[in-house]
């Protein structure tokens, strides 16, 4: 005859401890303190990690003349320079622009200053329509007559390739940039 023996009950599971997960920005490293020159004023402030020059410029700083199109970088609306090269502010975190020499299209006729070349060029041209995409342009096209020679027929091209314009079909914009070249370097 056979006994059954009864058995002992299964141990309970382990319980695991319940982690608790801070948000990003609860964590110290989520803000960083930059300084920074734009439009030739000094700027010390804190940022957060994952905010956008193109935000900073727009929200922090009211300057609006940086215009936000498609956020991915590929119409070049919201282009600035940073230290002297074009740039999509929709593409660098504020927090990388630590001692950076940032100008927008607010710094080339502050006021009652006169126009640039650039500016005029476009103006003479007519190298805009509604206006929207018109900073970014100006802005590369400012980078190029700062250059220390004349750039090339394929480096304008390929600078000028980043952005997108609805409305002109682009002629009166090529023509303006060449206005300004040519008053810069001459014909």
């Amino acid at each position: 005859m056979t006994t059954s023996v009864p058995s002992s009950p299964s141990p309970a599971p382990a319980v695991r401890p319940t982690v608790v997960r801070t948000p990003p920005l609860a964590e110290p490293s989520g803000w960083h303190e930059i300084r920074l020159t734009v439009n030739g004023d000094r700027i010390a402030c804190q940022v957060e990690s994952r905010l956008l020059l193109s935000d900073f410029l727009r929200d922090r700083l009211g300057l609006t003349g940086t215009h936000v199109g498609c956020e991915h970088g590929v119409c070049g609306a919201c282009t600035v320079l940073l230290d002297g090269a074009p740039v999509r502010s929709c593409l660098i975190l504020a927090a990388q622009c630590e001692g950076a020499d940032i100008r927008t299209v607010e710094s080339l006729a502050p006021g009652d200053a006169p126009l640039t070349a650039v500016q005029r060029a476009f103006h003479e041209c007519h190298g805009m329509q509604c206006g929207f995409c018109t900073p970014g342009f100006v802005m590369t096209t400012t980078a190029l007559t700062e250059q220390a020679g004349r750039p090339a027929g394929p480096e304008v091209a390929d600078a000028l390739s980043g952005h997108l314009c609805r409305c002109t079909g682009y002629r009166n914009i090529r023509r303006a940039v060449c206005q300004a070249l040519d008053e810069r370097f001459g014909e």
